[in-house]
């Protein structure tokens, strides 16, 4: 990840046309809360909001829309965040308006990494 690396904002906009169908389902969402219990990482965290699967779609994949993919790269880290360390893709997650936020969140970690920005892991030591 190089801080330094302007953010390709055309790019992001031109990645955020290939799926209008995702700013439909984002504009769909109530943010009701009902998705909440199925996380088991927000049941686990002491329910903590920005576990919730809508919040995390909401204030990633929903902020990349919004800002019509004018986001800067301190946002993007921001968003690796809620989207990586906050989201295991498990796809439990269940809207009763049949939203797939997993596909959203997968879509948002896509955009992100298009950008160099995504979740690194430690290297086990192999001898």
């Amino acid at each position: 990840m190089n801080p330094e690396k302007p953010v390709d904002q055309n790019g992001i906009r031109e990645m955020l046309k290939q799926r209008k169908n995702m700013e439909v389902l984002l504009s769909v969402c109530a943010s009701c809360g009902m998705c909440a219990e199925s996380c088991f990482l927000y049941v686990n965290k002491d329910k903590d909001p920005t576990y919730m699967p809508s919040y995390k779609a909401i204030h990633s994949l929903g902020k990349m829309y919004r800002k019509k993919g004018k986001v800067s790269r301190a946002e993007l880290e921001e968003m690796r965040e809620l989207i990586w360390d906050k989201c295991v893709l498990c796809t439990r997650c269940y809207c009763p308006v049949g939203i797939s936020i997993p596909s959203m969140i997968a879509w948002a970690r896509s955009i992100c990494r298009s950008q160099g920005v995504f979740k690194e892991y430690d290297q086990p030591n192999v001898a």
